[in-house]
């Protein structure tokens, strides 16, 4: 089975570390496992390669384009002997487009990976052995983003048919041309070509004097072009009003499923009067937990998002809920509740969160905490901090996949006072 690799050209990059293998030299590989960036893991001569679009359980044809210090990167050239996961790619730019890892693995090993991932980080970042559940899948695989954010470069003078899409696969800079995106809705991809024609019209009257990143989300109100423009989403029995451009989860069909754990382990039996939910944002956690505690504070960095928040508890007939503009990291001198009380919620974004934080955090000692992450990695580097202190237990691991056909993975780890 060869690929679509383009050779590319046969002179030698000027800093190319020429051992252990020459540019270009081909490589027979046996892939062993995956890295959390959706990489094949191989070895030659117990040397480190990895291999994009390779999956576990191949034996491949590769051709070497870098040697690092510990470890080369190479193209796949060609599978020799496929994995029995191995589907075929829904997207024609696949390999190309950086967007997907995985579209050509079958969506249940998709989930099993997943699992293993988080497991093995908690591991081997966190020095964590502890059961992971099996990752939860989304309702739908392809079709399922309702947020895309696709650029472009400041156009040349006369440029008509410049790309228009995402990072090229491995690259940091050059951009391929996405017309269509299959793991977006149907109503943002019907949206796509209208406004590619657009930003090409603009380009040839001379409008952009630097790159352009567009923003395409189906909302309530429809498709929003706006950054800027007010919109609104259902979750559960929830309507919850945002800024187009700021964050919100992007796939709602499993999101209310995704929230409803978050909002049980933070209940857990009950034994919780009050919640504090940290990054809450426009009250996605806090609103959704309002009618299980007596009180509830949001706390959110951007001031903007605390005003949506509190339109949401008022919109949404939640009168126990109070949100405040401020760091997370010094909250918790000011929270209300009485520790053994309290529930704390816990959403960083990708970064994870500050030794500054946890230090509060183990200081004021809420007797549950239910810790959301789009970073598997720093929550496990975070969650070694706090049970460190021997205050806290792990009740739970869930991963969600909110992000089918990507290496992307949500976690939430749940721990409890001792």
């Amino acid at each position: 089975m060869k690929t679509d690799f383009q050779n590319k050209a046969a002179r030698v990059p000027a800093k190319f570390k020429a051992e252990p293998f020459a540019y270009h030299q081909e490589l027979e590989l046996e892939v062993a496992t995956l890295t959390n960036l959706g990489e094949g893991v191989a070895r030659h001569d117990g040397w480190v390669v990895f291999v994009s679009g390779a999956l576990p359980g191949e034996r491949i044809k590769a051709r070497v384009w870098h040697n690092a210090k510990n470890f080369s990167r190479a193209d796949l050239v060609e599978v020799l002997v496929p994995a029995k996961e191995r589907v075929e790619p829904r997207c024609p730019l696949f390999g190309k487009c950086g967007g997907c890892q995985y579209q050509n693995f079958e969506y249940g090993a998709q989930l099993t990976w997943k699992t293993q991932q988080v497991s093995e980080l908690l591991e081997r970042l966190g020095k964590i052995s502890f059961p992971v559940n099996p990752c939860r899948g989304s309702p739908k695989q392809y079709g399922y983003r309702s947020k895309i954010t696709p650029h472009f470069e400041r156009p040349r003078q006369g440029e008509k048919d410049f790309p228009i899409g995402f990072l090229a696969a491995g690259t940091s800079r050059r951009i391929v041309d996405v017309p269509a995106c299959p793991i977006a809705t149907e109503a943002v991809n019907a949206a796509l070509p209208r406004l590619r024609e657009q930003m090409r019209s603009r380009a040839a009257r001379g409008e952009f004097r630097r790159g352009v990143t567009m923003l395409i989300r189906e909302t309530r109100e429809g498709i929003a072009t706006d950054h800027k423009a007010p919109v609104s989403e259902r979750v559960g029995d929830l309507v919850l009003k945002f800024v187009a451009g700021d964050f919100f989860q992007n796939n709602p069909f499993i999101l209310p499923e995704f929230v409803d754990f978050g909002v049980r382990a933070a209940r857990g039996n009950g034994e919780c009067k009050f919640l504090v939910d940290t990054y809450c944002g426009s009250g996605l956690f806090a609103l959704s937990a309002a009618k299980y505690f007596e009180k509830v504070l949001g706390v959110e960095v951007s001031e903007d998002a605390v005003v949506k928040a509190r339109e949401n508890a008022k919109a949404n007939g939640l009168s126990n809920c109070e949100f405040t503009a401020g760091s997370s990291e010094i909250i918790f001198a000011k929270v209300p509740f009485a520790p053994e009380e309290t529930a704390l919620i816990i959403d960083p974004p990708r970064k994870g969160c500050d030794e500054a934080f946890i230090s509060q955090l183990l200081a004021f000692a809420p007797k549950r905490v239910v810790y959301v992450s789009c970073g598997p990695d720093t929550q496990a580097r975070d969650l070694q901090m706090i049970l460190a202190s021997g205050k806290y237990a792990l009740e739970e691991v869930q991963p969600f996949d909110l992000f089918p056909q990507t290496r992307h993975i949500e976690n939430i780890a749940v721990l409890v006072r001792k």
